[in-house]
């Protein structure tokens, strides 16, 4: 029996990796994620050689085939740098070094595409963006992990992941059924966006592959355009904006998030949903491996959040 190793299998990225090991026939150990406490950036490193990891646990992870890092803070607004630099950054390296030390061959370390920022075209490269604390730990976080992992670390990227759970995932479907959806014409752009499910599946093919994946991989783009995506989460055609109008108000939001962070991941989130981005080609589309959930999956999503919301009737008196 193989046996993979998931640290954070309480989160809702975790739980989507973990129902997808086992339903390949994998042997979940779940873990909870250490706490590290607040750490500042230059003093990660330092961190991740002092830890002293509980044997018990090191002693679970006996004959596991992968460790797969789960764990973080996804609160991409957070101004608080030392409790993300713990969470997403510190954190990877002490994961990938009681990896090493346990004698498993693979680590995958869910990092994300925020890494690359505004660039173009999100591919597999060491070129980085890292435009807010939250970023910032991300990359540390992918440092630190190939730093103290073994030699078979992968960080994988996905994109904006999605799920009935999630905020931003809310907030969006709220603003894609709202007179106020509305793109950066033409709105055929490509957008960078995922189901949790399918996030958890790739990570499980990640962990449990013959081929040994390469250092950074990147989620395949799921089809997506910026208009698709609104008319699938609102069930209505978003308002298409003159591109030169939409980059001005991203560009203001760009400037007051200087010194207001959670203005600008805000800002960031409304580029990505009137302009997309461009993705390059996957190693896992390379490898023959297709997101199992397509836009059913999305009108699914959607009809969730829809079933989750309060009602807006008002109350007899």
């Amino acid at each position: 029996m193989v046996k993979v190793v998931v640290v954070g299998a309480s989160g809702f990225v975790g739980g989507q990796v973990c129902d997808a090991l086992e339903a390949r026939g994998v042997t979940v150990i779940r873990c909870s994620a250490p706490r590290l406490g607040k750490v500042r950036e230059a003093e990660a490193a330092a961190a991740v050689e002092r830890f002293v990891a509980d044997p018990a646990m090191v002693e679970e992870w006996s004959g596991a085939a992968a460790v797969v890092n789960a764990a973080g803070d996804p609160d991409a607004s957070s101004r608080d740098a030392d409790a993300l630099t713990a969470a997403n950054g510190a954190l990877a390296g002490v994961l990938g070094r009681l990896t090493a030390e346990a004698g498993i061959a693979r680590f995958v370390h869910v990092s994300s595409a925020v890494v690359q920022g505004r660039r173009p075209l999100l591919d597999a490269s060491d070129s980085l963006d890292a435009f807010s604390p939250y970023a910032r730990s991300k990359v540390l976080g992918e440092r630190l992990a190939r730093r103290f992992g073994p030699k078979g670390t992968v960080c994988y990227r996905p994109p904006s992941v999605h799920h009935e759970s999630r905020r931003v995932t809310r907030a969006t479907a709220r603003i894609a059924a709202s007179p106020l959806s509305s793109v950066a014409a033409p709105g055929t752009q490509p957008t960078p966006q995922a189901l949790a499910a399918n996030v958890g599946d790739a990570v499980a093919e990640l962990a449990t592959c013959p081929a040994q994946p390469p250092r950074v991989v990147i989620h395949p783009w799921e089809g997506l355009t910026c208009a698709s995506l609104l008319e699938l989460l609102g069930d209505r055609r978003p308002r298409r904006l003159p591109r030169w109008f939409a980059r001005t108000l991203v560009r203001i939001g760009a400037v007051l998030g200087v010194v207001l962070p959670p203005l600008a991941a805000n800002a960031r989130r409304i580029e990505m949903v009137w302009f997309g981005q461009g993705q390059a080609v996957s190693w896992l589309t390379q490898q023959g491996w297709a997101p199992p959930v397509g836009e059913e999956g999305w009108r699914e999503l959607r009809r969730r959040l829809g079933a989750a919301e309060p009602s807006t009737r008002q109350k007899p008196r």
